[in-house]
C-alpha cells in the first residue's frame, strides 16, 4: 500500500482523540505504521498486531476496512472472506461491486455447497452493480478506458458465475454462464471454464472447440504450463472423438481465425465509443475540439507539432500562453510547425466561456486520453513531436526568462532532424 494511503488512514483515524488512552493507542499504531514497509502485506500485519493488544478500539471498524482493502490488493483471500463476510454483515447496503468480486473468486476456493452459493450470489449482484455502471456516461475521455474495464470486470464476475454454478451441479447453466463471461470479454479463462464443463457435460466436440480458442487466445500473465494443458486436454479429446490426432491443427486454425474476429468486433466496438480506444501511438490519435471539428493526429504526419497541455484553472499556464503564442510567431508562414492548444479540464462546460474571456484565438483541442498516454502529471507541459511522430522533447512547466528561448530551439532541433 502506497504510504500516502496509509497517511490518509491515520487522519481518519482522528488523531486528536480525547482520551489520553485513545490518543496512546493511535500513537502506537502510528509509530507502528511509520517502521513499516509500505506494501500491503506489512500494513495488513500491523494492524491485526494492533487490534489483538487494542481488541476493543473504538477505531475497530475502520482498521478492519482497511485491512479489507489491503487485502482485495493482494487478494489475500483468507482474509478477504473473514473481513469481507464481517463488513457485509455489519453494512448489508454498502457493498459495491469490487467487493462482491473479490468474495465470489475468494469463496470459491473454499469447500462446501454454502461457500458455492454464497459466490453464485455475490458474483450475480457484482454484475448487477456493474450493469447498472454501463448506464453511467464518464465524458468522452474515459469512455474507451472504462468501457474497456467495464467489460474485464464483467467477464470475470461471470465467470465466477459459472465456477458457482458448476460446482452446485448446475452444469448446464455453467456453461451457458461460461459462454457470457466470453461474450462479455473475450478470454481463455473463460473459455478454458466453458471446456470444463461442456467435458463434464459430454459435449466433447464443443469442449475441444473451447479448449483451441484458450490454446489461442494466450493471455499475458496466463503461465506457459497452463496453455501446455489445454493444449494436451484438447488433443486427448480429440483423438477420445475421432480416434487420431489428424485434424486437430485445423481445429486450431478455425480457432485463431475466431479470435481474429472476435478482437476486431470487439475493436471496433469500443472504437465506437472512443476512436482513440487501444491506441499506443499518439500521432493515431483523434481529438475532439471545441469548434466541434475533430483533429485526426495523422494527418501531421511529416510536420513538427507543438503541443502546449492546460488547464482553466492553471495560473501558470495563463502565464505561459503569452510566451507560447510569441514563439508560434516566430514560425508564422511555415506550414511544417503546427501548434495545438489541448486542454485538459475535467469539466469541458468552463471552456468555451474561458477562452472568450482570454481572448485566445489558437484552435482549441481536448485531449480525450492523449494526456495518460504521455503521462502528463503536471501542467502546463509542452512537449514537441518530430516529422515522424516521435516526442522529441518535453517541458514540464516553464522558466518565463527562458521558455520562448527554449522552446525556440527545440522546435528548430527538430526540423533539422
Amino acid at each position: 500500500m502506497p504510504r500516502s494511503a496509509v497517511f490518509i488512514l491515520l487522519f481518519a483515524l482522528g488523531l486528536h482523540a480525547q482520551s489520553i488512552s485513545r490518543e496512546a493507542e493511535e500513537e502506537m499504531l502510528r509509530d507502528a505504521l511509520s517502521v513499516a514497509g509500505g506494501g500491503a502485506a506489512e500494513f495488513i500485519s500491523v494492524v491485526e498486531e494492533h487490534l489483538r493488544k487494542y481488541p476493543d478500539s473504538p477505531r475497530r471498524a475502520d482498521l478492519e476496512r482497511g485491512i479489507l482493502r489491503a487485502a482485495m490488493d493482494i487478494q489475500d483471500d483468507a482474509r478477504i472472506v473473514k473481513y469481507g463476510l464481517k463488513h457485509l454483515e455489519a453494512h448489508p447496503d454498502s457493498a459495491d461491486a469490487r467487493l462482491l468480486e473479490n468474495l465470489g473468486r475468494a469463496l470459491l476456493k473454499e469447500p462446501g455447497a454454502g461457500n458455492f452459493s454464497k459466490a453464485l450470489a455475490f458474483s450475480t449482484r457484482a454484475e448487477q452493480l456493474l450493469r447498472e455502471q454501463e448506464k453511467k456516461d464518464p465524458g468522452p475521455r474515459d469512455r474507451g478506458r472504462v468501457r474497456a474495464e467495464l467489460d474485464a470486470a464483467l467477464g470475470r464476475v461471470i465467470l465466477y458465475q459459472a465456477r458457482a454454478l458448476g460446482q452446485l451441479g448446475k452444469v448446464d447453466e455453467a456453461i451457458t454462464a461460461a459462454r457470457r463471461s466470453f461474450a462479455a470479454n473475450p478470454s481463455a479463462e473463460a473459455s478454458r471454464e466453458a471446456a470444463h464443463w461442456l467435458e463434464k457435460a459430454g459435449k466433447l466436440d464443443e469442449a475441444i472447440s473451447a479448449l483451441a480458442d484458450a490454446f489461442v487466445l494466450n493471455e499475458a500473465g496466463i503461465a506457459d504450463v497452463t496453455r501446455a494443458q489445454d493444449r494436451l486436454r484438447m488433443a486427448e479429446l480429440y483423438r477420445k472423438v475421432h480416434g487420431a490426432s489428424k485434424g486437430l491443427g485445423d481445429e486450431i486454425l478455425a480457432a485463431y481465425d475466431r479470435a481474429q474476429i472476435t478482437a476486431a468486433s470487439r475493436l471496433n466496438r469500443l472504437r465506437a465509443i472512443d476512436p482513440n480506444a487501444g491506441l499506443t501511438n499518439p500521432m493515431e490519435f483523434t481529438l475532439s475540439s471545441l469548434s466541434g471539428q475533430p483533429l485526426q493526429l495523422s494527418t501531421l504526419r511529416g510536420k513538427v507539432v507543438v503541443m502546449d497541455f492546460w488547464a482553466t484553472w492553471c495560473a501558470p499556464c495563463r502565464a505561459q500562453r503569452p510566451l507560447f503564442d510569441e514563439v508560434k510567431r516566430k514560425f508564422a508562414g511555415r506550414d511544417d510547425v503546427v501548434f495545438l492548444a489541448v486542454n485538459t479540464d475535467e469539466d469541458r462546460s468552463v471552456v468555451p466561456g474561458f477562452v472568450e474571456a482570454q481572448k485566445w484565438d489558437l484552435p482549441v483541442y481536448f485531449e480525450d486520453g492523449l494526456g495518460r498516454l504521455l503521462r502528463i502529471s503536471s501542467i502546463p507541459t509542452t512537449v514537441v513531436f518530430s516529422r515522424k511522430g516521435e516526442v522529441l522533447a518535453r517541458l514540464n512547466g516553464f522558466v518565463p526568462d527562458r521558455f520562448v528561448e527554449t522552446l525556440t530551439d527545440r522546435i528548430h532541433a527538430a526540423l533539422a532532424q
